[in-house]
């Protein structure tokens, strides 16, 4: 594809951020979803709207993507995304597998404007343990057995 339809995409990705401005539905973020030249999803930041705070705009788009596709993964697709994925975002795209992100701004660029995620890298280098919300590990064996049975189901479906 084309630096100019990379462009094109990313544009649109923008535009949504920019509707949120007015719309006051979350933060400036905005994302869309293509698949062979079709944007078969595109959503806005939603976290104000939902009172959800995973609703951020790669999450939703791609919810919404995936519904449109009836799968779970996006492969053939590129998310195009008015800023760099914060973590957790990141995690949903490895997840939902597209074949590229095309990105504007820089996670610097949102510090700039008061979204940092800095502080959740570097939760995330840490031990369960060190981290800032303390996390505690329980029942390891009983859910080891579940592990099991999963492994031995003939018709899981990995992801």
């Amino acid at each position: 594809m084309t630096a100019h339809k990379h462009e094109h995409y990313l544009r649109l990705a923008l535009d949504m951020a920019r509707l949120n401005l007015g719309a006051r539905h979350g933060g400036p973020f905005g994302a869309v979803v293509v698949r062979n030249g079709e944007v078969i999803a595109s959503a806005s930041n939603e976290v104000l709207l939902t009172n959800d705070p995973t609703a951020h705009a790669e999450v939703v788009a791609i919810r919404r993507a995936c519904e449109h596709l009836g799968s779970f993964q996006l492969e053939g697709c590129i998310l195009y995304t008015s800023c760099e994925p914060c973590p957790m975002c990141l995690g949903a795209i490895y997840w939902a597998r597209p074949d590229a992100v095309v990105f504007a701004a820089t996670r610097e660029d949102a510090a700039d404007a008061g979204f940092d995620d800095e502080h959740i890298y570097q939760q995330i280098a840490l031990a369960p343990g060190q981290r800032q919300i303390p996390s505690v590990q329980l029942l390891g064996e009983e859910a080891r057995d579940v592990f099991k049975d999963w492994k031995n189901l003939d018709d899981r479906i990995l992801y």
